[in-house]
């Protein structure tokens, strides 16, 4: 398998979310004032949600990303760390089927 190329996370999270507008899905950022640390984006589409953090290729969530990351899966909520475009496409295939 090809190394992944190095991406920026903004180039990541665009194009996939792109992608996943264009199979249907409504997204919106995250922001939560005094929340620093929440996943980057929501994904909606048929009932289902999807919580992403992007990273840019190759890099891992920051302790206190990966604190809100546990904290939503303590809650029975499934978060998806992505660092590459095609994952990021992969995962909403998957889950849109």
């Amino acid at each position: 398998m090809p190394a992944l190329q190095k991406v920026r996370e903004s180039n990541i999270e665009k194009k996939v979310c792109e992608y996943a507008k264009s199979k249907g899905w409504l997204n919106y950022k995250w922001v939560s004032p005094n929340n620093r640390g929440v996943p980057d984006r929501l994904f909606f589409k048929a009932g289902k949600v999807v919580i992403v953090e992007f990273k840019a290729t190759n890099k891992k969530a920051t302790k206190l990303q990966q604190y809100h990351i546990n904290l939503l899966q303590q809650h029975s909520f499934s978060v998806h760390v992505i660092d590459n475009i095609e994952a990021g496409k992969e995962l909403i295939d998957q889950i849109d089927s």
